[in-house]
């Protein structure tokens, strides 16, 4: 009587898709997987890998070959 049985899993689908909607449900899985993220990175003691020195982020891009300053980078995520 759990969730083993794939009626049940796609009930349970179609109820959040009708109470939260098809536009945040993907924002909630990707707010969830950060956060699950970094406990498992705060409870293994790694450090994260998107912060980079800032030697490492003031290379040259790929397509361009101009200077991407660490400022530029913060702006672009925002």
């Amino acid at each position: 009587m759990g969730l083993d049985n794939p009626i049940h899993l796609a009930l349970l689908l179609m109820i959040l898709l009708l109470v939260f909607g098809a536009k945040r449900l993907p924002e909630m899985g990707r707010s969830l997987g950060h956060g699950l993220r970094g406990f498992k990175d705060a409870v293994s003691g790694e450090a994260p890998i998107h912060r980079l020195d800032a030697a490492e982020q003031d290379e040259p891009t790929a397509a361009t070959g101009e200077q991407v300053s660490s400022e530029r980078i913060a702006a672009a995520g925002r």
